[in-house]
């Protein structure tokens, strides 16, 4: 039931909020210089890959958004996979601001 807290609720995101946790928003740079979750990180999701090291690096539980949450599913697998223990699915990034 923790997904649907996720969500509905954000309970897990606020707490990984104050954790400490980072933002990554997996939109294309022209989508997230539309409009975006201040200090998110911009990591498109044809670029995960290639970051998962740095991602690694900030030692931080992970939030993800995008458009509409279906890369979110796409990259937390990839990190999970790659040995990232705690990556969130935040859906949409519009979504996941009403919740931070």
């Amino acid at each position: 039931m923790s997904w649907l807290s996720d969500i509905f609720g954000g309970g897990r995101i606020k707490q990984a909020l104050r954790d400490g946790a980072v933002i990554i928003d997996l939109r294309t740079a022209y989508e997230y210089d539309q409009g975006h979750i201040p200090r998110s990180l911009n990591i498109p999701i044809d670029r995960i890959k290639a970051n998962i090291g740095r991602i690694r690096d900030l030692r931080k539980p992970v939030i993800l958004c995008c458009s509409q949450g279906n890369h979110c599913w796409e990259a937390g697998e990839i990190l999970r996979e790659a040995g990232i223990p705690k990556v969130i699915n935040g859906v949409s990034w519009q979504s996941l601001s009403r919740k931070v």
